[in-house]
């Protein structure tokens, strides 16, 4: 079993004291936030049925809804924004991005989309036949949806370890070879490609090894199934393999995404993660047939193949971002900030996934609210007891996520409830980490008289967790 390494700090020299970790950036711009009274969020929370993507942002103290779009651009990409070149094609911002993208990940072909999920959309309208399978390790919402809306079937070949929370291993977004090898063998024929997520954002943002990564990929070309990784958070990935796997620790970012992509045959990347911008996505691969394919649905559904749904400026802070992003000093400062929002936790006993991940601490909810049934979804409850607390927004990821069984319709109980605290990049300062453990250890504390949870009353037939209406239950 591999055990994690500690965190490491450094020493200036023998004599001298050791130096507290600090952000490798500084503060240039600030945008105010409003408390508001637990009077307001009751009613706030009412209006949005229990379902905090319905909030307004100015309801919202400290947003940990996602690390998607949010994060704060540096002055050298809102520079980049005034160089953009809005051409309708050909655009000299395209063949910029296009350049850093190849640098970084070695794939030759780029179609540029408005956003991740977009990206999906676009490949798996070439690739995805009705009846087909795709394995994954624990495919997102948007990708599973993807694959349920054309009525095939997302199976799911993460490691067994990934849902004990509270194990403690390096690499818990694995994939299972031997399932996933069983997999291939029964299904020979009728599966399109495989989706490798890094990092696993649905277990917990927990990483891939190389050594999986390598391995997966061998395994799947065996079988002549070609691999699409989902690489929103690559970098992050990356940083992982640096400093928990063996013989990387000497490596650069750069250099070990260069080799996690040379494994796969293609990737969607929502560049509103480890892009840090607000907007946009891509495909890439080397495959020209992937490519050409592509080009069918990108140009119906994006737009032209050299902007897709992206502005020129856009393009041009994604470029300076995907640089800025993939340097050791920018990750370690933004994974730092999650591994110490995860140290207070400990402090006060709150079970989550561990270790913490990349870009979030997800929250077993089933440990923590241990009297609300399954049945009456206990993430979506303590998340919603989170924001009553101190105006803090959480993301469910549990049963409400997980959607119904397309057959049965039943709900799908089987995985994980958690609660996600997405930090996002270079927002928040470590004080307001020190407020959501607070905040957290309240709810916490009074955990024993939360007896009830919530039903939902509307709900849509896929990605539902988006807009679903709960009520309440014991009021």
């Amino acid at each position: 079993m591999h055990t994690l390494k500690t965190f490491k700090t450094f020493l200036i020299n023998t004599n001298t004291m050791e130096l507290p970790f600090a952000e490798s950036w500084k503060i240039k711009m600030v945008e105010p936030i409003r408390k508001s009274t637990r009077a307001e969020r009751e009613q706030w929370l009412k209006d949005a049925k229990n379902n905090i993507f319905m909030l307004r942002s100015e309801q919202v103290y400290i947003d940990l809804l996602t690390d998607s779009g949010t994060g704060a651009m540096s002055d050298r990409q809102w520079a980049a924004l005034m160089l953009g070149d809005e051409s309708y094609s050909g655009s000299k911002s395209f063949f910029e991005l296009k350049d850093t993208i190849t640098r970084i990940t070695g794939f030759e072909y780029v179609i540029p989309t408005h956003q991740g999920r977009a990206a999906e959309n676009v490949l798996f309208s070439h690739l995805v036949k009705e009846g087909q399978v795709i394995p994954g390790n624990a495919h997102f919402d948007t990708t599973k949806g993807h694959i349920e809306a054309r009525k095939a079937h997302a199976i799911d070949v993460t490691i067994k370890e990934a849902k004990d929370t509270q194990l403690e291993i390096p690499f818990k977004g694995n994939v299972d070879l031997e399932y996933l090898e069983q997999l291939l063998k029964d299904n020979q024929g009728n599966v399109p490609f495989m989706v490798l997520t890094v990092t696993n954002n649905t277990v917990g943002g927990q990483p891939v090894s190389m050594k999986n990564i390598r391995e997966t990929c061998e395994l799947c070309h065996k079988y002549g199934v070609p691999v699409n990784m989902d690489s929103a958070r690559f970098a992050e990935n990356a940083y992982f393999i640096k400093t928990r796997e063996e013989g990387y620790a000497d490596k650069s970012i750069q250099e070990i995404a260069k080799e996690m992509f040379s494994y796969a045959d293609s990737m969607t990347m929502s560049a509103k993660k480890d892009g840090i911008v607000n907007m946009g996505g891509f495909i890439a691969t080397n495959r020209e047939d992937w490519y050409e394919g592509c080009k069918r649905y990108c140009i119906p559904f994006e737009g032209f193949i050299t902007y897709g749904g992206m502005n020129g400026r856009d393009m041009a802070a994604l470029a300076v971002g995907l640089e800025e992003n993939t340097q050791f000093d920018m990750l370690q400062t933004r994974i730092h900030q999650v591994e110490y929002l995860a140290q207070l936790l400990d402090e006060y006993g709150i079970p989550y996934q561990r270790p913490a991940g990349g870009h979030a601490i997800f929250v077993d909810a089933d440990k923590v609210l241990t009297h609300v049934p399954i049945e009456e979804f206990p993430a979506q409850t303590l998340t919603c007891e989170l924001y009553l607390e101190a105006g803090i927004r959480a993301c469910e990821i549990g049963y409400i996520l997980a959607d119904r069984d397309p057959v049965t319709r039943e709900n799908r109980f089987g995985g994980l409830d958690l609660v996600r605290l997405c930090i996002p990049r270079r927002v928040y300062t470590d004080n307001h980490m020190k407020v959501i453990a607070a905040a957290l250890k309240n709810v916490y504390d009074r955990r024993e008289t939360i007896t009830r949870g919530l039903a939902i009353t509307k709900e849509a037939p896929l990605m539902r967790h988006f807009t679903v209406e709960l009520e309440r239950l014991g009021e």
